[in-house]
């Protein structure tokens, strides 16, 4: 058991290396990896992303943001701590790059770290879980549909839009961002509803309390839709079926390294290049 100069602490007991099957660079940088955590006397096992195991205490996640996700979703149920070494494009999730896992390690080692709980969202009768997002459409190219969103069984918006994203802080920074919706601090308990592409100029975003239980329902047409999950998991929606987003019980533990570079407006800064004045 390590503890941070906060007071959290991670169990490197049984330590998962995990990286996409199809990842050449992945696979050497997880090997890479090993290799600087045995000589630091930590045993460590390189495992692909569809092959998770129960019993892991805390996982290295090699990758971008889907892989993150993916394997957020999945140990949140565990309460297995993640760290996140980014070999995408923009990394918002990950604390490294595939450069610096040696300075990762011995952060990690000597205690700088700290590890944040995210709020997750769960709908589908807990079938679908989601650390950054749920996304409803319509089943079909440039469909637009009319969709009812009801919070806590009262009908708060009409929307002919291309779909709604329901968000948590976390994903604020991701489709929401891109769809007009505000950037939350990640450790705020609260969701964000968005629609996309709305055919109204009084359609906006809002904040509310992650407590609140969300329905959505189809308008007198009943088109199919479908329902995601962080972009990854896909659903099909059938005729007049109500679809209900709420908080999940469980959380996603990201680690987080180097306080002071990696905190959120320094990611916000250096990654989104938010704040910065445009020079000609």
């Amino acid at each position: 058991m390590i503890q941070s100069i906060y007071g959290d602490e991670i169990n490197m007991e049984r330590v998962g290396i995990f990286y996409n099957f199809d990842n050449e660079k992945a696979r050497c940088t997880a090997e890479n990896l090993q290799k600087v955590l045995s000589i630091r006397n930590i045993n460590s096992e390189i495992i692909t992303t569809d092959n998770y195991k129960n019993d892991i205490t805390f996982a290295f996640v090699l990758g971008g943001d889907g892989t993150i996700l993916k394997t957020a979703r999945y140990y949140a149920e565990y309460g297995v701590p993640i760290l996140g070494i980014n070999l995408g494009r923009l990394g918002f999730l990950s604390q490294a790059k595939s450069t610096q896992i040696e300075e990762a390690a011995d952060y990690l080692l000597r205690g700088s770290f700290k590890t944040e709980n995210r709020i997750m969202l769960t709908s589908m009768n807990g079938k679908m879980n989601a650390l950054n997002d749920i996304v409803i459409k319509g089943d079909g190219f440039s469909r637009t549909s009319r969709l009812y969103v009801h919070i806590n069984d009262n009908i708060v918006c009409d929307y002919l839009a291309d779909g709604i994203i329901v968000s948590t802080p976390t994903g604020s920074t991701a489709y929401t961002l891109s769809a007009g919706g505000p950037i939350l601090a990640p450790i705020l308990d609260a969701i964000v509803i968005v629609p996309i592409c709305p055919h109204t100029m009084n359609a906006r975003p809002i904040v509310i309390p992650s407590s609140e239980v969300i329905k959505v329902t189809s308008g007198p047409n009943k088109p199919l839709l479908k329902i995601s999950a962080d972009g990854q998991e896909t659903f099909d929606i059938g005729i007049n079926e109500e679809i209900e987003i709420k908080k999940s019980n469980n959380c996603a533990k990201l680690v987080l390294l180097n306080l002071e570079k990696n905190s959120f407006y320094s990611v916000l800064k250096e990654k989104l290049h938010w704040g910065l004045s445009w020079k000609g």
